[in-house]
């Protein structure tokens, strides 16, 4: 009974660790779409927090202006996606569903700025798809935090200090630059309408995601939307 369970415990987080690079690849592929668009980051904010203060320090007030906007379409990508996960109680297709129409209307804008914006609102929301495995918690669309934690938990391996499960750290990575790459092909190719290898790649992604237990799904997830806390009773 106790192997069995292991073996479901093991089988649930391979199959979430491949949902994470997935999701990774998806957020690559449209983060060098839009960059090689734009000009801009549509999911590396860092990226763009770094620009937005040059831009500021040197006076370049409208440059300055576009990346603030920028950032806060993501942070409202965010809180996007946590909305329509808790409409939908937790179902990850759903949001991605949602993350495919925007691309796909980012796409059908055509060239400009309304549509990188589009781009940075989907890429927001998908962080919200998945937030842990196993316990580790995971970013999707940056992988600035994965590389630190992947590096010491390197130093502590080596160190022999506990360190469980550091290397999925590298999951996420994986899946962005293997989704930068095929970015940078899509675009080149495709141009303005490599966007939709972006809408494609959620759509699937949203296929996926209905084959992956609901009872597994839900694990990824940090908090349950389904379940609401109710305030406590006065004394």
């Amino acid at each position: 009974m106790r192997r069995r369970v292991r073996r479901r415990a093991r089988a649930r987080i391979a199959v979430g660790l491949l949902f994470a690079s997935l999701l990774s690849f998806a957020a690559g592929l449209t983060d060098a779409v839009g960059f090689l668009l734009a000009g801009d980051f549509v999911s590396f904010m860092s990226g763009n927090t770094t620009r937005f203060g040059i831009a500021a320090g040197t006076g370049d007030l409208a440059r300055a202006g576009h990346l603030l906007a920028l950032l806060a379409a993501f942070v409202a990508g965010n809180a996007l996606g946590v909305l329509v996960m808790r409409v939908v109680r937790g179902s990850q297709p759903v949001l991605l569903v949602v993350v495919a129409a925007l691309t796909a209307l980012g796409a059908a804008l055509g060239p400009g700025d309304p549509a990188i914006v589009l781009l940075v609102l989907a890429m927001g929301a998908i962080n919200v798809a998945l937030e842990e495995v196993g316990g580790q918690s995971l970013g999707l669309t940056y992988v600035t935090g994965a590389l630190s934690r992947l590096g010491r938990g390197l130093a502590r391996r080596l160190l022999r200090e506990p360190s469980p499960s550091w290397w999925v750290q590298v999951v996420p990575w994986l899946g962005m630059a293997a989704g930068a790459v095929a970015g940078g092909v899509a675009e080149a190719e495709l141009g303005h309408a490599a966007i939709l290898a972006s809408t494609l790649a959620c759509a699937v992604l949203a296929v996926l995601a209905l084959c992956i237990p609901k009872r597994w799904r839900r694990t990824y997830l940090a908090r349950r939307p389904d379940k609401t806390v109710r305030p406590r009773a006065p004394g």
